[in-house]
């Protein structure tokens, strides 16, 4: 089941906030991005966060989950915490800050 583009578009809009956050399209799902660093996908209409220490210390109730079979598991963070968007964009600013810059690619 892919992922509705209306659900990226308001993970978006919750973390509008924040410069640089955008999404990126791939095989029906999206890569979420916030300083050109992938910091969560949003698969099935669901997000997930990378895991981090700093990102654990945000979560109240940790649930970590594979976004797709084979992945290695991620926050999977509950729909109803979308709607507290000083929450969301603290987790993602804590995430990105342990989240290494990604290399250039060579032309």
């Amino acid at each position: 089941m892919a992922t509705a583009q209306s659900t990226a578009d308001y993970i978006v809009d919750q973390l509008s906030d924040l410069p640089g956050i955008r999404t990126r399209k791939m095989f029906g799902e999206y890569a979420l991005y916030y300083q050109e660093k992938v910091i969560a996908l949003i698969c099935d209409d669901r997000l997930y966060v990378k895991k981090t220490k700093a990102g654990e210390e945000c979560i109240d109730d940790i649930i970590e989950d594979a976004p797709y079979p084979g992945a290695k598991p991620y926050y999977l963070i509950d729909e109803a915490r979308w709607e507290d968007r000083e929450w969301l964009a603290t987790l993602i600013e804590k995430t990105a800050a342990e989240i290494p810059t990604p290399r250039l690619k060579k032309k």
